[in-house]
């Protein structure tokens, strides 16, 4: 088991995964705004499933999609974090930084100041190289953050395996930041 790896930026503290954060990521996974650059929204069985495995990642790297909720109201308002992808991309081995907030949460800088200090984490504690982040072509809300967080689009277009072939989400863009950016 490694060292745990939690933090806090000016609003949010970033987590381990506790037991009332299930039921809120539920709602959530389930939203169809929320889901929206996503194949389907979640059922309870398969947001347990996913918040179960950021959990056990967490505890056997120290490091993973953190739970991310308010210091003022100890709120849960979704994950932030380091991930390396299940699927095999045309990029991989990689680390990605992601996140997926509740939509009462969105346009409040909540992704990006999170976001910013996973980065920190990456780059200056656990040494990575570059990390890169991906979102289907027309998830402007989610560019608009990689954008803010200083990542830099490339020019490389790819088919997520994980969206069915004919999906209007398959194609994905790449954004990646290097440690001296």
């Amino acid at each position: 088991m490694a060292k745990l790896i939690e933090f806090d930026t000016e609003r949010l503290l970033l987590r381990q995964w506790g037991d009332a954060d299930p039921g809120p990521l539920a709602a959530l996974n389930a939203d169809p705004e929320v889901m929206k650059f996503y194949p389907a929204p979640l059922s309870r069985t398969e947001s347990d499933a996913m918040a179960n495995r950021c959990r056990s990642l967490i505890a056997e790297r120290g490091w993973g999609l953190w739970a991310a909720e308010k210091k003022d109201t100890h709120e849960f308002i979704g994950y932030v974090g380091l991930h390396t992808p299940a699927s095999e991309l045309p990029f991989s081995p990689c680390v990605e930084v992601g996140w997926r907030l509740a939509a009462e949460h969105w346009g409040k800088g909540f992704a990006t100041e999170a976001a910013r200090g996973a980065l920190r984490i990456g780059f200056e504690s656990l040494a990575l190289l570059e990390i890169v982040s991906f979102t289907s072509i027309g998830n402007i809300r989610s560019r608009a953050v990689m954008e803010r967080l200083g990542m830099r689009q490339t020019e490389e277009y790819f088919e997520h395996p994980a969206i069915p072939a004919g999906s209007p989400l398959r194609k994905h863009c790449l954004y990646r930041l290097s440690r001296g950016q």
